[in-house]
């Protein structure tokens, strides 16, 4: 149960003064709906203003708070014109305080001709005359504004304004309990970190690398915790040797010969599953590197002990995509392999339930449906998970009430994973590499070229058609969005495609239905459609190997990782294949670099690692992706950072300190909670 001292932290941000229905929904759009939510709601950056006497010690462009006596208001001709309040500074020199639309009220009400205001707010020249538009704040001659010249800027949503969401961020650091240290003194001592609720103060009301470092510590030491809990539990539980004979995978008839990383990892986990605690394996594989066939390998040696094997996949397109590959590949052997998916009706879905209560199927391959409460096994005892990012620890630990004893899990990822992230999101999980491609996997050619060059393409691509080839086109967002620049969107570039090549494109992204993403994804596999445009929704997992020329537009929003995914869905035939980076016309030298590494390596490791050291804190615009870190603080710099030390600082509380039972475990355990990574304390609870 969370700890009392919390509760202020947990309670709803209706608690808060002006907070109401109206309110509630923007903060939600944020996630912002607890006390705890706000106050980790730090600012993205401050702006730093400096106090001058008069205009002329100010330079154009730069933030500045002065004293300015108002002499003058001129209402525009028209609504839409600007509405403008003439002011003086010490000297005699006019500015303007400029205002449109309806904060013209607003200045009507704050600057009455005659009195003397401090405004705040960016200097500007509009022709012959100085101008602040929309002042930042106007206070009166007593007021405080020269304590704000450095103002947190906060994320915000339609709705919310940066006064308002400061003024609540304050109201939620009011109610900060004082909490009991959890980091190791020596740690402590040796950053010079402030304690903290201390540290949360810090962090919002000023660039403080001290404050953010102590915050984000914080958060990976409750998750490296929950993870060596979960795992220590794992240890201690009983599961179901498992030796297989070889009889099935004696028969197995496979395309090509295994790679030595195949073997090694098939060895790695058929010694996890002899034994009696069960196995949390990760099986990292390149785009191409056979994770299906090694995945394959471990549920046959379940079969061959008598037990059942299934497969979890996070999406109904992925789950039948295994489903084909598997019973094809197990065809030989006469393990029987069936499909289970939310889908499923009738006496179909009651054939294969009575299937696995009766023993008579020994792999299911599908989405969640496979462990819903109707779900009954005969022997389950090995489970496979296919992405394994998008699946959480809390559901990796519900799949063990689904044996008579905790089955054997083995996790997968196309997505290569730098060691530190890894660390972070898969710590209680022995790890094994396919760091090899088979043979007869051709290498795909990568070229870089301007949007300009879209027309060329065009003729390419009917070309590539004409020899029955299919393609890919990706782009990074749904629809335009108003903004300073052309943001390339799916529906625009499928209407104008689709105006070229007719019914040979289909569309899908996350805003479809899931059937009418089915039936596209279908279409495309079939072959009856030669052009999928998409978002990144085809990121993993769809296999066509008639599909040789994969598009990227706006390449540059990518990150490097998840650009070789979307490569990695073309080349998997005996064709060549090409995949094209476009880019927009001005890139930013970190942009530039990645794009060049692109074109230069295939290496899904060494891309994920350089990844890594090119995302700065301003560079992840477009490029995070969904399960690249479970964090909401730590960013990937202090993740890289502080990772390790806060490994090593959970590792001593777990093997010196006494764990969670100890002095220091109960300020532990306050941790967990404050960061929501409660599953560590249940696992104890319930081994």
């Amino acid at each position: 149960m969370r700890p009392d001292v919390l509760n202020p932290l947990f309670a709803e941000t209706e608690t808060l003064d002006g907070v109401g229905p109206k309110l509630k929904k923007p903060l939600g759009r944020l996630a912002l709906t607890r006390i705890k939510d706000l106050a980790y709601h730090l600012p993205e950056r401050f702006v730093t203003r400096r106090a001058v006497e008069n205009v002329d010690e100010a330079g154009e462009g730069e933030q500045i708070v002065l004293k300015l006596t108002v002499t003058e208001h001129r209402g525009g001709r028209s609504p839409r014109a600007p509405y403008r309040v003439l002011a003086q500074d010490a000297v005699g020199n006019v500015v303007s305080l400029t205002y449109f639309g309806r904060a013209s009220y607003t200045a009507k009400k704050q600057l009455p001709v005659g009195e003397t205001r401090w405004v705040a707010g960016k200097l500007e020249r509009y022709g012959d005359m100085l101008q602040i538009v929309h002042p930042d704040h106007v206070v009166e001659e007593g007021g405080d504004t020269l304590q704000r010249l450095c103002e947190p800027v906060y994320r915000l949503s339609e709705g919310l304004t940066q006064p308002r969401i400061a003024g609540l961020v304050d109201q939620a650091l009011a109610k900060l309990p004082e909490l009991p240290e959890w980091i190791e003194p020596t740690q402590f001592d040796k950053a010079d970190w402030p304690a903290w609720r201390e540290a949360l103060k810090r962090a919002h009301r000023a660039e403080d690398k001290a404050a953010r470092d102590r915050l984000a510590y914080d958060e990976l030491l409750a998750n490296s915790l929950a993870l060596m809990l979960v795992r220590a539990d794992n240890r201690k539980r009983k599961g179901q040797p498992l030796k297989g004979d070889g009889s099935y995978r004696g028969k197995l008839d496979l395309p090509f010969p295994l790679t030595g990383a195949q073997k090694r990892s098939i060895a790695e986990i058929e010694g996890d599953m002899a034994q009696e605690a069960p196995m949390l394996r990760l099986l990292q594989g390149d785009v191409g590197a056979g994770k299906t066939v090694v995945a394959l390998e471990a549920m046959l040696i379940a079969v061959e002990a008598g037990a059942q094997a299934a497969l979890l996949a996070p999406t109904e397109i992925l789950a039948r995509q295994h489903y084909e590959s598997l019973r094809r590949m197990a065809e030989p052997t006469g393990a029987q392999v069936a499909l289970l998916t939310g889908r499923d009706k009738g006496k179909a879905r009651e054939g294969t339930l009575m299937g696995l209560l009766d023993g008579s199927i020994d792999i299911v391959v599908g989405t969640h449906a496979i462990f819903q409460d109707k779900v009954a096994y005969r022997n389950l005892a090995m489970v496979v998970i296919d992405e394994q990012h998008r699946f959480g620890v809390g559901q990796r630990l519900m799949l063990a009430s689904k044996g008579r004893r905790a089955p054997h899990v083995l996790a997968m990822t196309a997505t290569p994973i730098p060691r530190t992230l890894t660390l972070a999101q898969y710590g209680e999980l022995d790890v094994s590499k396919l760091d090899e491609l088979p043979p007869g996997r051709q290498a795909i050619d990568t070229v870089v070229m301007g949007q300009d060059r879209i027309p060329t393409l065009v003729e390419r691509l009917a070309a590539q058609f004409e020899q029955g080839r299919q393609a890919f086109w990706v782009c990074p967002m749904v629809r335009e969005m108003d903004g300073p620049e052309e943001i390339a969107a799916a529906e625009a570039r499928y209407a104008s495609l689709k105006e070229r090549f007719g019914e040979d494109v289909v569309m899908v992204h996350g805003q479809l239905a899931p059937e009418q993403k089915d039936a596209a994804m279908e279409r495309f596999a079939r072959g009856d459609a030669r052009l999928l445009v998409a978002t990144t929704v085809i990121e993993v997992g769809v296999d066509v190997p008639n599909a040789t020329l994969m598009v990227i537009e706006q390449a540059e929003r990518f990150g490097l990782a998840q650009l070789h995914q979307l490569r990695g869905r073309v080349g998997r035939g005996s064709e060549k294949s090409f995949c094209v980076l476009l880019h927009g016309e001005t890139l930013s030298e970190t942009a530039q670099k990645r794009l060049a590494l692109m074109r230069e390596s295939q290496d899904g490791f060494l891309l994920a690692e350089e990844d890594l050291q090119l995302r700065g804190g301003g560079e992840l615009l477009g490029t995070r992706q969904s399960g690249d870190t479970p964090f909401t603080v730590a960013s990937f710099e202090q993740i890289t950072e502080l990772l390790p030390k806060a490994h090593d600082d959970a590792r001593l509380l777990i093997e010196r300190d006494g764990g969670l039972e100890g002095a220091r475990g109960e300020a532990a355990r306050v941790l967990l909670y404050l960061f929501e990574r409660d599953f560590g304390v249940k696992t104890l609870r319930g081994g």
